[in-house]
């Protein structure tokens, strides 16, 4: 085969498109894998502060977004975080699993970027990085591929250049820009998992910068029970991340404030103690900062004998379905992931492949699928990769 010939081209040398390049190469196959930037794998390096959190022993399809929600099944069902953790073992890299079934690094991220390599070499498969690929073409029963300094060729093209999320670190929609080349269609793009910007009258709880709290944030059907951190820009921590994957403009996002009590706490806080406040039962439950914005916004003054059962009702209501109205998001810049990218329509749920062009794949990000937050992009990631892997 002529130096410049391949059976597999892998554009992007992220989480999918390593794993995928393996599994490719451990078939016997020719693979190529083209990165634009400098070293592979610069997504996971940053990851999980510095300690990836590399999958989610919770993993399952309804645990992400897409047009169509049956679309992940299969890879997922095929390539799970037990058989990624498999991996993780057999490599020797040391890990622990934290909140909500996420799995870290004990050590650095760097082990999983290099175990991924190990399993690359292994299989044979070349690696060129600071490769920007110029122009790519369908020619017969194969692929032309022009980057930097080669042009090369092969039978089977992976796109595995992610979405536009993290723009810093090389980040750009030319995943898109390549399936629209192939007529392939596009889900509108748009940032996940991403802190959201308050104005309006919402505006006044920037004040509260620095300061987070456990809640319940709701936004449609989804919900989510984690922190919530306020910004100078607006609203942000876990839970606000998990919600804005599901937030569109123009729709409320709401905080449930106090989501461990029952209807009625408030009353029964008064006949407990009637010369408490407002002001001084949300202090023992929540920051001070916070509690005072609160009582000032609710306006109940003085102690909770003088307020009438209904009134106090009124403001549980009010604490538990705290309705905020963003006027954006922080944007890719900010952006964890990506919802929307490749149609899902277009690509086969078992291989990855484009149904209308055979020896085109779309993994990771590429496509519209996109997981909660805590290691659910990578699990994705690493199944996708894997199952495009075995027909490539």
């Amino acid at each position: 085969m002529p130096d410049n010939s391949f059976d597999v081209i892998v554009l992007g040398a992220g989480a999918a498109g390593l794993m995928c390049a393996a599994q490719a190469g451990a078939r016997g196959r020719r693979v190529l894998v083209l990165e634009r930037a400098q070293e592979p794998g610069k997504k996971i390096l940053i990851s999980g502060g510095g300690r990836c959190n590399f999958t989610n022993v919770h993993t399952a399809p309804d645990r992400f977004i897409s047009a169509n929600p049956h679309f992940a099944k299969s890879a997922l069902s095929r390539y799970t975080p037990h058989d990624f953790l498999g991996l993780v073992v057999a490599h020797g890299i040391a890990w622990h699993e934290k909140t909500l079934g996420q799995l870290f690094c004990d050590g650095s991220a760097r082990q999983i970027v290099e175990m991924l390599l190990d399993e690359c070499a292994k299989s044979g498969v070349m690696i060129a990085c600071g490769e920007d690929v110029a122009n790519v073409e369908h020619r017969g029963a194969g692929f032309t591929v022009t980057a930097s300094a080669r042009t090369v060729e092969a039978v089977s093209l992976v796109i595995a250049t992610g979405g536009p999320s993290i723009p810093k670190m090389g980040a750009t929609g030319f995943a898109y820009e390549l399936a629209r080349l192939f007529g392939l269609k596009v889900v509108e793009p748009r940032p996940a998992l991403v802190p959201l910007t308050l104005g309006g009258e919402d505006v006044l709880f920037r004040d509260l910068s620095g300061v987070a709290t456990p809640v319940e944030a709701r936004c449609g059907k989804a919900s989510f029970h984690e922190a919530a951190l306020f910004t100078h820009r607006g609203l942000s921590g876990p839970a606000i991340l998990q919600v804005s994957s599901y937030w569109q403009r123009g729709k409320a996002v709401e905080i449930d404030f106090l989501p461990g009590e029952r209807f009625g706490w408030l009353v029964a806080a008064k006949q407990a103690n009637p010369r408490a406040t407002l002001r001084s039962v949300l202090r023992n439950a929540m920051p001070q900062r916070l509690a005072d914005a609160l009582a000032d916004r609710i306006g109940i003054e003085g102690p909770l004998a003088n307020a009438a059962d209904a009134v106090l009702h009124q403001a549980e209501k009010r604490l538990a379905d705290w309705q905020f109205h963003p006027n954006g998001t922080e944007g890719f810049a900010k952006a964890e992931v990506t919802v929307g990218g490749i149609s899902t329509a277009e690509l086969s749920s078992k291989t990855m492949e484009a149904k209308r062009v055979p020896g085109l794949f779309a993994v990771g990000e590429a496509v519209d699928v996109t997981g909660w937050l805590g290691g659910y992009n990578f699990q994705w990631a690493w199944a996708s990769g894997w199952a495009a892997g075995q027909t490539a």
